[in-house]
């Protein structure tokens, strides 16, 4: 199960890098959102893939026996998805902010790009 995983993440990390060497703003964000859904599949697949036992301790034991899936990379992917969502949304609207004064996406004309005079201060 872990080698196709692996292949996945690095797929995912290869168009992920791909993306965000482009000079379109919009592609640099997608990229930096599949870099951030590759991580957080490599903290899953890292914290041990099973269905066999649930990640709790019976009553009497002082630890789980067995084979068990780990919680904590769970939890840790969950609060990195939110995170990241609310990020990818502020960016985008960052971006388009900087298309609505600048006229562009394209970050090599941005430092060349002279703002509409009604979004000058």
């Amino acid at each position: 199960m872990e080698a196709p995983l692996a292949l996945l993440i690095g797929l995912l990390t290869g168009v992920a890098t791909w993306l965000m060497l482009s000079r379109n703003l919009i592609r640099l964000l997608l990229g930096f959102a599949v870099l951030g859904n590759a991580v957080n599949l490599l903290i899953f697949t890292a914290g041990r893939l099973t269905r066999d036992v649930p990640p709790i301790v019976p009553a009497g034991a002082q630890a789980i026996e067995g084979a068990f899936a780990n919680p904590l990379p769970q939890a840790l992917v969950l609060t990195a998805i939110v995170i990241g969502f609310g990020l990818l949304a502020f960016a985008l609207v960052l971006a388009w902010q900087a298309y609505v004064r600048l006229g562009t996406i394209r970050t090599d004309e941005m430092r060349e790009a002279e703002p509409p005079e009604e979004a000058k201060p």
